[in-house]
């Protein structure tokens, strides 16, 4: 039998498995959906049990594919998504549901611990106290749930919940320390005095571990249930940036992940600590190394939206193939010079978040006239995405980051016209690498580390890692999105007044 590595992501609407023959070649895939809940304004939930019972229909679904049957899985990884809060009580049962990443109820918590400790919190973990991160939402628990909060035995993060699941190892990886601000960002390690002055007893908190840290293995149980051979190993996993930033092969100082999924990102690789409140700090998945982060909430779901709203003839046209509907989107958006004529897009379609933090942000078009057309509104559109990008990445040089080449993943990577646009408005070099599978081998690869398949990082990405196009800025045409980004900039500053709730 040939060796596979598994990788399981847990992310917002649904998890994806997939299995990688050693070499990273993608040999099997399978998802399934859930729910997310919205009980109240401001609150997004989502029910662990439903993606535990996901992640097991995934799996008797992966293993019965003719794929597999040549196969065996020798190690197993999970990522997933960030800034959870998942309280359990010592026989594993979840006592609340998961306030996701987007759930902003403990915003009036998060303004008391703000004006009482100031920034020492900042000093400690790397990261500003907002609603959006796991430890105001587990003190929002504790002050309006307190009977539940009373019988916590840990609090776990989502890849952690999985792993719970797969072997009853209780545990918390480094990369998921940051959404925590009990969380030293220099030491990795839990802060004593931090949690002290917010009342989180330090018990619930799990051991911290690397994540490529071999935890537990497959237990009986979880075999009979899932077809899993007994004794698989499963290392500890990662949040999902972190997972996708090894995937695309980003393991080195100053080397960039640029994210282009439904929202646009960035994660520069450290060999230092470097913090800024403008951004986000975490430890990589890769030891000894940080990732400082940005992110839009405005990416491939801009285009989404303009497809379904203004381009219905071409998504009707492409209904059985939806990328098409993409590639005459970027077919006209070439017609139009780079600036769009002087079109400027704000893509806060839903509020922003780094570097302006500013949930009242609105999405803006700017410069519309007679002679302007659809392909205008596209073409900004793409624009106004790679901006937000760039102001990330120069809030992240001025705080003294390096960024060297970038590594793309997500569905904007796929086309060229959007990834070439991103490297002339950046001026960095843009590298796609052959799989669009990136969290999923990220999470996979770990497991090949940590049970020894792969020697080290480098050895993994030698491996498993090809790139299939390079992307050079073109400094002519960088100069003009050098105009369009100061207006980008200047548009926010006037109109930021009026964008109020």
């Amino acid at each position: 039998m040939k060796e596979a590595l598994l990788g399981i992501d847990i992310g917002t609407s649904s998890c994806k498995l997939a299995t990688f023959s050693i070499d990273g070649t993608v040999i099997a895939t399978a998802s399934e959906k859930y729910a997310v809940y919205y009980p109240e304004k401001g609150w997004a939930e989502q029910k662990p049990e439903e993606w535990w019972d996901s992640v097991v229909s995934a799996i008797q679904k992966l293993l019965k594919m003719p794929e597999m049957q040549e196969f065996t899985i020798v190690g197993i990884g999970v990522d997933g998504q960030g800034w959870s809060m998942i309280p359990i009580d010592s026989d594993g049962k979840v006592l609340y549901n998961n306030p996701i990443w987007m759930d902003t109820r403990a915003k009036d918590i998060c303004d008391e611990v703000k004006a009482a400790y100031g920034d020492r919190i900042f000093e400690v973990s790397g990261n500003p106290f907002e609603p959006t991160y796991s430890l105001p939402k587990l003190l929002w628990l504790k002050r309006h749930h307190p009977e539940i909060f009373k019988k916590i035995d840990q609090v776990l993060q989502a890849n952690s919940y999985i792993v719970y699941k797969l072997t009853g190892a209780k545990t918390q990886d480094l990369s998921q320390g940051y959404g925590l601000q009990c969380f030293d960002m220099k030491k990795g390690e839990w802060n004593q005095e931090i949690c002290e002055l917010l009342g989180v007893p330090l018990e619930i908190l799990p051991p911290i571990v690397k994540s490529d840290q071999v935890v537990g293995s497959i237990t009986a149980e979880i075999s009979q249930l899932t077809g899993l051979e007994i004794g698989i190993p499963v290392v500890a996993g990662g949040v999902d940036a972190a997972c996708g930033t090894l995937g695309v092969g980003v393991i080195a100082h100053g080397e960039t992940q640029e994210q282009g999924g439904q929202a646009e990102g960035m994660s520069i690789c450290l060999n230092e600590c470097i913090a800024d409140k403008r951004l986000i700090l975490g430890y990589h998945v890769v030891p000894n190394h940080w990732l400082l982060q940005g992110g839009t909430v405005g990416g491939g779901g801009v285009l989404d939206w303009v497809k379904n709203n203004y381009c219905l003839e071409e998504k009707q046209n492409a209904q059985f193939h939806e990328t098409d509907a993409y590639y005459e989107m970027d077919r006209m958006a070439k017609s139009v010079p780079a600036g769009s004529d002087g079109v400027v897009f704000l893509p806060y379609m839903a509020g922003e978040r780094s570097p302006i933090w500013n949930p009242h942000a609105k999405g803006v078009y700017y410069g519309f006239d007679f002679t302007k057309t659809r392909s205008h509104l596209i073409r900004a559109s793409q624009e106004g995405v790679a901006y937000s990008l760039k102001d990330n990445l120069e809030v992240a040089e001025s705080a003294g980051a390096i960024i060297g080449e970038m590594r793309a993943m997500g569905g904007s990577a796929n086309s060229e016209f959007w990834t070439q646009m991103k490297a002339d408005v950046t001026g960095k070099v843009i590298k796609v690498p052959s799989s669009d599978t990136a969290t999923t081998l990220g999470a996979a690869i770990l497991a090949g580390i940590g049970v020894g398949v792969y020697k080290d990082y480098q050895d993994a990405r030698d491996q498993t890692i090809k790139v299939k196009k390079v992307y050079h800025p073109n400094p002519e045409v960088k100069k003009e999105y050098d105009q369009g980004f100061a207006q980008y900039k200047r548009l926010y500053q006037q109109l930021e007044p009026l964008m109020t709730e």
